[in-house]
């Protein structure tokens, strides 16, 4: 596994946190946070940041996940509680990124990067002026 930008790992640079408290259902058989789990947290952390950002979906308006990419850089354990970093990047035509840190006890436990598409609710289409100016201020600094 290639070593993730250590720029990426500094929880400073981002502009939304969301601490998660760690579920023993969430263990798998060697007593750490299974993938499916992790993948969850980074999901709800995702979805947190959207609320706090201003985004809603319209009939015309309706942002899809086209990519997500989980690098898992260490276990994380119950029942110590998790922080999800979130921070909205490049922002294209008809896409963005948001890139997410998953920090437990100091550490970095994983590093994601999701590819959000605007869609009218059948295909990409540009992203809308207004919601271009409420991910501004959200981004990775």
């Amino acid at each position: 596994m290639a070593k993730p930008d250590p720029a990426l790992l500094d929880p400073a640079r981002y502009t939304f946190a969301h601490e998660v408290t760690t579920r023993f259902a969430d263990l798998d058989p060697n007593d750490h946070i299974n993938n499916v789990a992790m993948a969850a947290v980074l999901e709800d952390g995702r979805v947190r940041f959207n609320v706090q950002v201003g985004l809603k979906r319209t009939e015309t308006f309706r942002p899809m996940v086209a990519s997500v990419g989980i690098e898992y850089l260490a276990q994380a354990h119950f029942p110590q509680s998790m922080t999800c970093h979130v921070a909205a990047c490049e922002i294209g035509r008809s896409s963005w990124q948001m890139q997410q840190l998953l920090m437990q006890d100091g550490r970095a436990v994983a590093t994601c990067r999701t590819v959000v598409v605007c869609t009218n609710g059948e295909s990409a289409m540009p992203i809308p002026g207004e919601f271009r100016s409420l991910l501004q201020p959200w981004l990775l600094k």
